[in-house]
Formats: C-alpha cells, structure tokens, sequence
C-alpha cells in the first residue's frame, strides 16, 4: 500500500504544471511547519529540526523558482528570505512563535497562488 502511495505522490510530481508544482512546495512547507511546531510542543527536539531544515529547503527551492526580470521577484525573495529567518530562529530556540509567523506568511502566500492559478483557468477557460 505504502509502495502504491508513493508511486502516486511521484506520478504527481512528474506530470504536474509549473504552478501546480509550486503549489506542491507551498504545501509540503507548511506541513513540515506545522510538524515542527507539534514536535516542538512535544518536545522531540530532533524530529523538529529535521521538520525545520525540510521547510526551509522548500524556501531555498521556492527562491530558486524566482526570475528576476520581473521586479516582483525581489517582493518575494524579502518575503522569503523573512520566512527563513524565523524558521532559523525557531530552531534555534526550539520555539513556535516564529514557526507561527512565518506559517502565516506562506499561507497567505500558498492561497494566493491558488486562487491566482484558479482565475488564469477561468480565463483560458473563457477564451476557448
């Protein structure tokens, strides 16, 4: 069954869009930040670690999405560049706040990505 489930998540990833790729690493950070935060809670120190450094490579993926032609891109890299500050602090200090503000940052950000990959379907929709 496991075997099943991974090929699936694989197959997904493969054949996925650009945006429905992105869309893929906004949500594995905000999972691995919300396991860090449980694990913190927990006080299991190192599955909180390895949660934090999994959402912070999705960051460093994330900035290595961005095309800096376009000035919006340096809007993101600040945004980005916040996130992994706090990810950092938290753990560093084993606390969740941090994990709490840089949660809300990516959410937004992941809704937002959503919601503009939802209007651009409309829109090629619309135009067929």
């Amino acid at each position: 069954m496991n075997n099943a489930l991974n090929q699936y998540k694989q197959n997904a990833v493969f054949t996925a869009t650009p945006e429905e790729l992105t869309l893929m690493l906004y949500d594995g950070c905000i999972k691995f930040m919300n396991m860090a935060k449980y694990h913190i809670e927990n006080g299991n120190i190192q599955k909180s670690h390895e949660s934090l450094i999994r959402a912070q490579n999705i960051i460093y993926e994330l900035i290595g999405t961005l095309d800096y032609k376009y000035e919006i891109a340096s809007n993101f890299r600040k945004l980005y560049d916040f996130v992994l500050s706090r990810l950092i602090d938290a753990n560093l200090r084993k606390e969740v706040k941090p994990i709490e503000e840089a949660l809300e940052i990516v959410t937004e950000l992941r809704n937002t990505w959503k919601e503009a990959m939802s209007s651009v379907k409309k829109t090629v929709y619309k135009s067929r």
